[in-house]
C-alpha cells in the first residue's frame, strides 16, 4: 500500500516531513515529493501551493507517477459552521465546489448524478475508529467541506451557507476529490480549523496555522495506522 498526503502549503506540510524523512525527494512539475514511510506504510508527501489547479496538478502526478493507491488532503480549514471552534478538526464525508456552477458537473462532463464528491466509504470508516481511540484529546466532526478559490471572511460567508451548508471552507480540497474521483483513487481530507466567523480574517490563519497544521497531522497519522491494519 502506498498513501498520499497532500498538504496545500508548506506550514501544512512541515509536521510531516520529520516523519516521512527526506532521503528520497522527487521533483516534478515545480513540486517536491517526499517519500518514506509512517508506521510501515509506504507514503508520498508534498505541498501542492494554494488553489484548486496546484492542487490538481499534484493529485494526478501522485496517482499517475507515484502510483498511490489512496489520498488524503491533510491541513487547515476555515470554519463556516457556527458551532465549529478554532483547533476542531473536521473530516470530510463529501466535498463540493462552491464557487463553480453545480451543473458543469451534472449536465456536462463527467455528467454526475450529484455535484458532491463523496470520500472513500473505507478510510471513512476508518478514520472514525482511529479518532475513537484519540477521545477526548481532540474534537473532530464528520461532515461536507466546501472549496473555493477565495479567502471566505465576511464577504459571501452566508450565501456558501445557504447553498451548500459546509462545516468548513478552502481553496483545494473538492480539486483533490474531483481527481481523485476521475481515476477510481480513494480520497478523504482531515482539516483542522484556523479561524471562524467570529474569529475571521488572515491573521487569525497565520496565528493559529501552526497548531492547526500539528493536529491535522496527528490525526492522519492515526488513520494512517489503522489502514496499516
Amino acid at each position: 500500500m502506498k498513501v498520499g498526503i497532500l498538504c496545500a502549503g508548506d506550514s501544512e506540510l512541515a509536521p510531516f516531513l520529520p516523519i516521512v524523512g527526506e532521503e528520497k525527494i522527487t521533483e516534478k512539475a515545480l513540486l517536491k515529493f517526499y517519500e518514506g514511510t509512517i508506521g510501515g506504510v509506504d507514503v508520498v508527501t508534498l505541498f501542492s501551493g494554494v488553489c484548486k489547479v496546484n492542487a490538481a496538478i499534484a493529485t494526478q502526478i501522485l496517482i499517475d507517477h507515484f502510483q498511490v493507491d489512496a489520498v488524503i488532503n491533510a491541513g487547515v480549514a476555515g470554519g463556516m459552521n457556527p458551532g465549529l471552534e478554532i483547533f476542531d478538526t473536521v473530516i470530510a464525508t463529501e466535498v463540493v465546489h462552491h464557487d463553480m456552477d453545480t451543473g458543469i458537473l451534472t449536465d456536462f462532463h463527467p455528467w454526475l448524478e450529484t455535484p458532491f464528491f463523496d470520500v472513500d466509504p473505507e478510510l471513512l470508516r476508518l478514520s472514525k475508529l482511529a479518532v475513537d481511540k484519540m477521545q477526548p484529546e481532540y474534537r473532530v466532526l464528520f461532515g461536507r467541506m466546501a472549496t473555493g478559490e477565495a479567502f471566505i471572511a465576511d464577504e459571501g460567508r452566508e450565501a456558501i451557507l445557504e447553498k451548500f451548508d459546509p462545516l468548513t471552507v478552502d481553496m483545494e480540497t473538492a480539486a483533490v476529490a474531483q481527481v481523485c474521483h476521475a481515476n477510481g483513487v480513494p480520497f478523504i481530507a482531515i482539516r483542522s480549523i484556523t479561524d471562524t466567523a467570529d474569529h475571521s480574517g488572515s491573521e487569525f490563519f497565520e496565528m493559529n496555522c501552526e497548531k492547526a497544521a500539528g493536529i491535522a497531522k496527528d490525526i492522519t497519522l492515526a488513520l494512517i495506522r489503522e489502514m496499516a491494519q
